[in-house]
């Protein structure tokens, strides 16, 4: 949840009580070591910030994909299982995934910039490559 409440303010996106509700267990799904809060949290973030720029269903699950193929290769896993080995214990120390969610948001952020970026040259008419 934290992921997709950061990409809302800086996009600037609101989130309705109900989307936060649904992204409560988020967190390797709900501790079960999973798919990570952090790719969770960017992918909803992907799907909301798409249909608010017109993109269609099609093109949204084709960010989803080539998000989570960049994150991968840039982090290793999309897992908790692998991204926090330790799991979620109560002994683990308090913001154990400080640095690891500060460095995913910031590739999230670059990534989403990005598609906004090249959305907006598109409308504009301009070719991907000026």
């Amino acid at each position: 949840m934290t992921t997709l409440r950061i990409l809302s303010e800086f996009f600037d996106f609101p989130l309705e009580g109900q989307v936060l509700d649904a992204a409560l267990g988020m967190h390797g799904a709900g501790g079960y070591r999973a798919q990570c809060g952090l790719v969770e949290g960017a992918l909803m973030a992907v799907g909301i910030i798409g249909r608010r720029h017109g993109l269609a269903d099609d093109q949204v699950v084709r960010l989803c994909y080539a998000f989570a193929e960049q994150f991968e290769a840039e982090f290793g896993s999309l897992l908790c299982l692998e991204l926090r080995p330790e799991g979620f214990r109560p002994d683990n120390p308090p913001h154990l995934c400080e640095e690891l969610t500060r460095r995913a948001i910031q590739f999230d952020v670059a990534f989403l910039g990005d598609v906004l970026h090249r959305k907006g040259k598109e409308r504009n008419g301009q070719a991907e490559d000026e």
